[in-house]
């Protein structure tokens, strides 16, 4: 096989009809986060407690940060070459032994959820420095300094997966702080510097499209977690309108994120003069609000289903609303990065939501989540005609000096 030395061969193309395509070897590295989701979903449930949620917050950012650093990786490597594919289907076969070990993450299996992530991170951050050993210098040197972060994070993943309970949990907390960190930073390494945001060429509506898809996945969830509770239930008109309630709320997050948010991120990313810097911020940190209000929205969605009368405890009246509330907290940071303006649809949502949290005392769950499910109706019809005027009257170099540094 002929070494991959050519330029054009190593990188993605940019600027033409097919730059911006997800191919197919990337749809097939995204299944192992559809059992990863699923995985964190059912985790919960079955830790149904504010441990439960922090383990719940801890592990959904470690699996959202594996993945869109790959598809950062991928938006700067061409996907086609057999270099590329290569690495994704090894980094397949690690994932699937981190997903398989999320549910004892905290328990029996901690070191090898932590081994496996480490691999994950480490690995294809060396592979793609060697993948570029005769292409972009300047390129090849930012993925040497994200490599010195994720080492080091690595050295406390690791050390928490031998370490138990508490100190396990602190330790890991201490290496995703590391790796959330480092972007902002420019990945500042000794000797060698900082990154500057102009040397991410962003190819804008590939980016759009992965975070898109993954979106599609978390929602995928939902649907199969509502599907699979009610055909296990005895149909009535109280386990239909549940299942018509948790169903509408599905649909209305599907039509705020992608008649709305993904739209207006599209077009301010494509006109903006450092998008680099943009879609850091945009996509890198707000869509993992929007992945655990999905995430969270699917397990309040099972409760409902298995009780949508009675009474209703704090815990689940925290997820119905809750998962939404994250939902619409992520869209709203989302649309303020990229645009510079505070979406009103979707901070009228989050009232709206704080409202019903002060009335959940006298509802059940089955009209509590049907009024949460009207909100975020509400809520898309209204995002749609604000996006659309926002991306007539507004361009990218406008919304940066409103905005500011992103």
């Amino acid at each position: 096989m002929k070494p991959l030395s050519a330029r054009a061969l190593l990188l993605r193309s940019r600027g033409n009809s097919d730059s911006g395509k997800v191919s197919f070897i990337e749809l097939f590295f995204d299944l192992i986060f559809v059992f990863a989701v699923t995985q964190l979903s059912h985790s919960f449930l079955e830790n149904f407690t504010m441990a439960g949620a922090v383990e719940l917050a801890l592990i959904t950012m470690a699996v959202w940060w594996v993945w869109i650093f790959t598809a950062w990786v991928i938006n700067t490597l061409n996907p086609e070459s057999k270099h590329v594919r290569v690495m994704l289907i090894v980094l397949m076969l690690i994932g699937l032994i981190m997903s398989s070990s999320i549910p004892k993450a905290f328990e029996t299996a901690g070191l090898y959820f932590a081994v496996a992530y480490t691999l994950l991170q480490v690995g294809r951050t060396a592979y793609t420095i060697w993948v570029l050993r005769d292409g972009s210098q300047e390129l090849r040197i930012n993925f040497v300094r994200i490599l010195s972060w994720l080492t080091l994070s690595g050295v406390f993943w690791i050390a928490g997966g031998i370490a138990e309970g508490e100190t396990r949990l602190a330790l890991w907390i201490i290496a995703l702080v590391i790796e959330y960190v480092s972007p902002s930073l420019g990945f500042w390494t000794p000797r060698i510097g900082r990154t500057p945001t102009t040397v991410w060429n962003v190819e804008g509506s590939h980016m759009a499209e992965r975070c898109g898809l993954f979106i599609i996945i978390a929602l995928g969830e939902s649907i199969l977690v509502t599907g699979a509770t009610f055909a296990k239930l005895e149909w009535s008109p109280v386990t239909l309108a549940a299942f018509a309630a948790s169903f509408a709320g599905t649909a209305a997050m599907w039509w705020i994120y992608f008649d709305s948010t993904a739209k207006t991120g599209h077009h301010f990313i494509a006109h903006s003069s450092d998008p680099g810097r943009v879609a850091r911020s945009a996509y890198t940190y707000t869509h993992l609000l929007l992945v655990a209000g999905i995430i969270v929205t699917a397990v309040a969605d099972e409760l409902l289903l298995a009780h949508p009368v009675g009474h209703i405890d704090a815990k689940t009246t925290a997820v119905i609303l809750g998962g939404p509330a994250l939902f619409l907290l992520g869209n709203v940071l989302f649309m303020r990065i990229v645009s510079g303006v505070y979406p009103a649809p979707y901070l009228f949502g989050l009232l709206a939501l704080a409202v019903l949290s002060f009335a959940s005392v006298f509802l059940n769950a089955l009209i509590l989540s049907g009024l949460a499910s009207l909100v975020l109706i509400a809520a898309s019809l209204w995002g749609s005609l604000f996006s659309e005027r926002l991306c007539r009257v507004q361009t990218a170099p406008a919304a940066e000096q409103v905005n500011g540094t992103v």
